[in-house]
């Protein structure tokens, strides 16, 4: 009963939400960048309890949003390829690509195995030396070194029917894009589980540079309201910096383990996002050591350019331009049995969230 009683208590949220009344003056954007953090702000209806002068944004926080249409094209290709199993984890498995999803593949014959860790991926490997076993890679920092682990093992094992299709990306670039954008955001609610990993000083940038405030925040009401006032005080006070709400579990060094994991497998290279078009430094690609895991290095992985779904928004929606409610798709034709675009597949996607809990 500890969440309910002490981090969902009712008095204790009142407090947090007067003190932020009494303290907020300016009109001020704030922008969450962490899927988990958009569907606890509208499961718990955050919003309701704010002044009018303080607005929250969702931002390019769900991996799978971000993901290129042209990635699951590859990842459906090659599920069709002789003596392949696809391992996935479960949300991916749904969004849609140019030619059908992983589940339409899978439901066509094609071995595609969802998997809750890369050590389920390792054990299929194993149990299957004949079959060639690709690993789809996406998610932020929280999610990387579980792969940088798998590839290690994997390395360490001699495995050699073990493959990764990555499209790991870090954080920051992105919070730095959106800024450049000239997107208006006043501070950041920063991920906790990616900070979990990474430790904070990978904000300490933005006050720096942009003059923005940064605080990780947990996931229950009262760490995101906390977290909101923290931001407001940052603002009020004109003294941005990078704070730690959420510090039962991020440390400002991170997990060193998981980092020095991350460092030895992945090198910074480009990636696409979805809503921002390629990010430089924002993606994770394998070191010259570890390449031999690489799908490329083994598979034609060529298909065609995708096209963008007419209508759909969710580009505007990962930068804050728009919100779910703004898509003529959205409730109407795009809905989590029929999903468009992949905010609305995703368990961590704006426009699931919205659709959920936003009535």
């Amino acid at each position: 009963m500890k969440f309910v009683s002490e981090y969902r208590d009712k008095a204790l949220v009142e407090n947090i939400v007067n003190e932020i009344k009494r303290v907020s003056h300016k009109e001020i954007a704030l922008m969450e960048v962490c899927g988990g953090h958009t569907m606890s702000i509208h499961k718990f209806g955050i919003p309701s309890l704010l002044p009018s002068n303080i607005r929250l944004l969702s931002g390019p926080g769900c991996p799978v949003c971000v993901t290129s249409k042209k990635y699951i094209d590859i990842a459906v290709h090659l599920s069709r390829q002789p003596d392949v199993i696809i391992t996935t984890y479960g949300d991916l498995i749904r969004v849609p690509g140019s030619s059908g999803t992983l589940d339409m593949s899978k439901a066509a014959g094609n071995d595609i195995r969802i998997v809750y860790s890369t050590i389920d991926a390792l054990k299929i490997a194993r149990e299957n030396p004949t079959k060639k076993i690709i690993f789809l890679g996406i998610g932020f920092e929280t999610t990387a070194p579980g792969t940088a682990a798998a590839i290690i093992n994997a390395h360490q094992e001699g495995l050699t029917n073990f493959f990764i299709h990555s499209s790991h990306k870090i954080m920051p670039p992105a919070m730095e894009a959106l800024i450049t954008e000239g997107v208006k955001i006043d501070g950041y609610i920063c991920p906790g589980h990616v900070s979990a990993i990474t430790g904070s000083s990978i904000y300490e940038f933005i006050p720096k540079k942009y003059k923005l405030g940064c605080v990780i925040a947990g996931f229950e009401p009262t760490d995101i309201l906390q977290s909101i006032l923290m931001l407001v005080n940052q603002v009020e006070q004109h003294d941005t910096k990078v704070e730690i709400q959420y510090k039962r579990a991020v440390k400002p060094e991170g997990n060193l383990i998981a980092k020095a994991m991350l460092h030895e497998v992945f090198e910074l290279g480009e990636e696409w996002w979805r809503g921002f078009g390629v990010i430089p430094q924002s993606g994770l690609e394998l070191r010259k050591d570890y390449n031999q895991f690489n799908v490329s290095t083994h598979f034609d992985i060529n298909v065609p350019e995708p096209k963008e779904d007419k209508g759909c928004c969710c580009g505007e929606i990962l930068k804050g331009l728009k919100k779910p409610s703004d898509c003529k798709l959205f409730r109407k034709i795009c809905t989590p049995e029929n999903p468009i675009g992949a905010c609305m597949v995703s368990n961590e996607g704006a426009c699931a969230a919205f659709y959920k809990y936003d009535n």
